[in-house]
C-alpha cells in the first residue's frame, strides 16, 4: 500500500490565490506521481463536490475534496499559503489547504486514515506544528503520523492510526466522548437551578446525546463533526455517542444506547439511513458544518429541547412478531429483506400501471389491448384513444416490473454495484419468459456475484475503476451467462407452470387458496407473511390471467379486514377497549377502507393474543369468499376507491363485509371474556397505561 502523503505532494509555498488555482496546483503534484489518471476530469469532480458546499473550516482550513473515478488510490496533497485563500469560511482565508482524493470505491484502510486526518484537523497543536514546519518531509512526516510532533499534536498514542484503520475501515465505531461523570455535578443548563447539596454529593448520570454525522463525500467533515461533537461533549460533562456514516462505511449504534440517550444530534448534509431509530426523542438537525463550527450550541440546543420536553414524532408501532431484527440477522432473515426490498421497490411500478390498465379496460373495454399504437393513430375526441393510450402507458410501467425486481434485490445484497447486473438479468428473464420467479433468481444470483467480487483483493491502480466498469462488466457477463443458459430455462419452465395452475384454480382449490392467503394477510399485519402473500398476488400480475387477478383480489380482500374490524369493534363495544384505541379505531376506518392493513397494528401490539386469531379468522373468510365469488382485480392497490375496477363489485364488499363481521365478534367475544374475569380495560390503569403507550 502506498503512502497517503509523500513530500512530492506537499508545497510549503503556494502561490495560488484562488481555490481553483491552489486545488489545480495540488492536483498536478497528483498527476506528476500516477495517483490521477484524468487532471481535467478530476478537477471537474472537486469543482462539483465545492458546489455543493463550500470546505472553508474556521481556523484558516480548506478542505477540497471528492470521490472520483480519475483517481487510483486514496491520496493527500497539502498546500500553505502565505497570503491565504477563500474556502468560503466564516472567519476567513485558509493557509492550510489539504486537497483530497479518493477512488469512486476507495479502499476502507486508506479512507479509514483520511478520516483520522480529518479527526486531527480539529487539533490547534496538530494544525501549528504545520504550520512551523520547514520542509516539506517534515510536513508530510506529521500528516502520515509517523513523527513524535504529529502523535503529541493529535492527543492519539501509538495505535491510534492502527485503531481507527481497523474500526473504521470496516465500518466506523461507535465513539464514546467522555466517559467520566464531572467531578461535582454536571454543569447545570442555563434555566437550571443552582445544585442542592444532596445532588453534589451523588451526581446524577450525565446527560446522553447520540449523533450522526455525514457529508455527500463521507471523507472529511463526516469524522471533523464527529471529532467537534465529542470534544465540546467532553467539555460539557456529557457523554456523546457519534455514528459516522462516511465512506468507510458504518456500524449502528447499539440499540440500547439509542434508547437511553436523552437526545439526538444530526450533523449531515445526506439523508440520515436508519432515521426511524430516534423516533420520540429530542433531536437537532443541522449541516454538517455546524456540527464542527458550533458543537457547544448544538449540545446545549438538546439538552434545552429535552428540558423542554420537545421530542420528534414517535416511530409507526410494528407488529410483535416484526420486532427484533438487527445486525445478527440469520440468513432467513436477511433473504426475507433482500427479497423485500426488490419488492418494495416494485410496487410503485405494478400500482401505476395496474391502475392505468385498469382505466383503460373500464373506459375502452377489454379489447382495448388489441388497439393501435397511440403513436401512429390517436383521436382526441375519441375515448377509445384516450383508453388506448392509458393502456400504453401501463403496459410500458408493467414492463419494468421484472427488472426492477431484480436491480433492488441485488441492490439490497451489495448497494449500488449490485444494481446493473440486477437490472440486465431482470430483462434477461423477461426475455426468456422467466417472470416473476425469473427476476427473483436473477437478483439473488447478482447480488451474490457483486459480493463475491467485491471479496477479490485488487490491486491499487484498478480500485478507481471498480464500481463504474470492472464490477458492473463482469458480473453482467457472468449473470448473462448464468440466466441465458444454465438456469433460465428450468425457471421459465417453473414460471409457466404457475401460470397454468392459477389459470385453471376453480372450485375447492381456488376457495383454500384464499383461506391460506387471507390467513397470512392477517397473521403479522404488514409483517414478514403479509407481504410474502402480497408479493405473491403482485408477481402474478406480470402475467395477468383469470386466476392471478383472483388471487389479486382475495388478498386485497383479506388486508382491508383487520383494521375495518377494529375500528367496528371500538365502535359498537368501546368500554372493552382504552381511551386511545378507541381513537385509533376512528382512523382505522379510513385505513381499513384504503387496504393499509398496519391500521390494526396499535390494537395487535397491546393485545395479540385476541386481535391477531380474531384477524385471521376474519381474513380467511374473506379471502375463500372473494374466490368462490368469482371476483378479480387488474389494481394492486386501492381499497375501496378502486371498486369500479373489480370484477363482481357487489360481491366483492359483501366478501369483506363478513370477514369484518366475523373479526368484529371474535375480538369482541374474547375481549368480553377476559372483561368479565379482570374487568374492563377502560377501567383498570395497567389498561390505560399500555393504551397510551401504543399511542405513543
Amino acid at each position: 500500500m502506498s503512502e497517503l502523503i509523500t513530500a512530492e505532494l506537499v508545497d510549503l509555498d503556494l502561490s495560488a490565490e484562488t481555490k481553483d488555482a491552489a486545488a489545480r496546483s495540488l492536483a498536478e503534484r497528483m498527476a506528476a506521481s500516477g495517483r490521477v489518471t484524468d487532471l481535467e476530469g478530476f478537477l471537474a469532480d472537486v469543482a462539483a463536490r465545492e458546489a455543493q458546499m463550500p470546505t472553508g473550516l474556521d481556523g484558516g482550513i480548506g478542505i477540497p475534496h471528492c470521490r472520483s473515478t480519475h483517481v487510483t488510490e486514496p491520496t493527500l496533497a497539502f498546500g500553505r499559503s502565505a497570503s491565504g485563500i477563500d474556502f468560503g469560511a466564516p472567519d476567513g482565508p485558509a493557509d492550510l489547504i489539504f486537497l483530497i482524493a479518493a477512488p469512486a470505491g476507495g479502499d476502507a484502510d486508506h479512507l479509514s486514515i483520511l478520516s483520522t486526518l480529518a479527526r486531527h484537523l480539529m487539533d490547534g497543536e496538530f494544525t501549528g506544528a504545520l504550520r512551523s514546519a520547514t520542509e516539506p518531509s517534515r510536513a508530510a512526516s506529521l500528516i502520515r503520523g509517523d513523527a513524535p510532533e504529529a502523535a503529541e499534536a493529535g492527543a492519539a498514542d501509538a495505535t491510534g492510526a492502527e485503531e481507527a484503520g481497523a474500526g473504521e475501515a470496516a465500518e466506523e465505531p461507535t465513539t464514546a466522548a467522555a466517559e467520566a461523570t464531572p467531578p461535582a455535578a454536571e454543569p447545570p443548563t442555563p434555566a437550571a437551578a443552582p445544585t442542592p447539596p444532596e445532588a453534589a454529593a451523588q451526581p446524577a448520570a450525565p446527560f446522553r446525546i447520540v449523533a450522526i454525522t455525514s457529508c455527500p463525500t463521507g471523507i472529511a467533515h463526516t469524522y471533523m463533526a464527529a471529532e467537534s461533537l465529542e470534544k465540546a461533549g467532553t467539555a460539557a460533562g456529557v457523554e456523546v455517542f457519534v455514528e459516522t456514516q462516511g465512506s468507510a462505511g458504518f456500524k449502528r449504534l447499539d440499540p440500547q444506547l439509542v434508547a437511553d440517550a436523552d437526545g439526538v444530534i444530526f450533523a449531515h448534509d445526506v439523508e440520515v439511513r436508519d432515521k426511524e431509530r430516534f423516533a420520540g426523542k429530542p433531536i437537532v438537525d443541522v449541516g454538517v458544518k455546524a456540527g464542527i463550527n458550533r458543537p457547544a450550541e448544538l449540545i446545549a440546543e438538546v439538552r434545552q429541547k429535552a428540558a423542554r420536553g420537545e421530542v420528534s414524532a414517535p416511530a409507526r408501532p410494528t407488529a410483535p412478531m416484526d420486532k427484533g431484527a438487527g445486525a445478527t440477522d440469520s440468513y432467513a432473515t436477511r433473504l426475507r429483506k433482500w427479497l423485500m426490498t426488490g419488492v418494495s421497490y416494485m410496487v410503485p411500478f405494478v400500482a401505476a400501471g395496474g391502475l392505468l390498465i385498469a382505466l383503460a379496460f373500464a373506459i375502452g373495454g377489454y379489447t382495448i389491448n388489441k388497439a393501435p399504437s397511440v403513436a401512429d393513430h390517436f383521436v382526441w375526441t375519441e375515448a377509445t384513444s384516450w383508453a388506448a393510450l392509458l393502456f400504453q402507458i401501463g403496459g410500458v410501467a408493467f414492463g419494468f416490473l421484472v427488472p426492477v425486481l431484480a436491480g433492488f434485490i441485488a441492490y439490497g445484497m451489495a448497494d449500488r454495484p449490485g444494481l446493473v447486473p440486477g437490472f440486465v438479468g431482470g430483462a434477461i428473464a423477461l426475455t426468456i419468459n422467466a417472470g416473476f420467479l425469473g427476476g427473483l433468481i436473477a437478483g439473488l444470483i447478482a447480488g451474490a456475484v457483486v459480493m463475491a467480487i467485491q471479496r477479490v483483493t485488487i490491486p491499487p491502480v484498478l480500485r478507481g475503476i471498480m464500481p463504474v466498469v470492472v464490477i458492473p462488466l463482469i458480473s453482467s457477463v457472468i449473470v448473462g451467462f448464468l440466466m441465458f443458459l444454465v438456469v433460465g430455462k428450468p425457471i421459465a419452465a417453473l414460471q409457466k407452470g404457475l401460470t397454468d395452475w392459477l389459470s385453471g384454480l376453480s372450485g375447492a382449490n381456488a376457495i383454500i387458496l384464499g383461506a391460506i392467503l387471507g390467513l397470512m394477510m392477517c397473521f403479522d399485519l404488514g409483517g414478514p407473511l403479509n407481504k410474502v402473500a402480497y408479493a405473491f398476488a403482485v408477481g402474478g400480475l406480470a402475467n395477468p390471467n383469470e386466476g392471478s387477478l383472483k388471487v389479486m383480489a382475495a388478498v386485497m380482500a383479506a388486508g382491508m379486514v383487520p383494521p375495518l374490524a377494529m375500528a367496528l369493534a371500538t365502535t359498537v363495544r368501546g368500554r372493552l377497549f382504552t381511551k386511545a384505541e378507541r381513537e385509533n379505531g376512528k382512523a382505522a376506518w379510513v385505513l381499513g377502507a384504503s387496504f393499509i392493513t398496519e391500521g390494526a397494528i396499535p390494537f395487535a401490539a397491546a393485545d395479540p393474543l385476541r386481535v391477531i386469531p380474531s384477524a385471521m379468522a376474519g381474513g380467511a373468510v374473506t379471502g375463500a369468499l372473494s374466490m368462490a365469488f368469482g371476483c378479480t382485480l387488474r389494481a394492486p392497490h386501492g381499497g375501496i376507491f378502486v371498486v369500479p375496477l373489480i370484477g363482481q363489485p357487489l360481491l366483492y364488499l359483501l366478501a369483506i363485509a363478513i370477514g369484518t363481521c366475523v373479526s368484529t365478534a371474535l375480538v369482541i367475544l374474547l375481549k368480553g371474556l377476559r372483561g368479565a374475569s379482570a374487568g374492563s380495560p377502560a377501567d383498570t390503569p395497567a389498561s390505560d397505561a399500555s393504551g397510551v403507550t401504543v399511542a405513543a
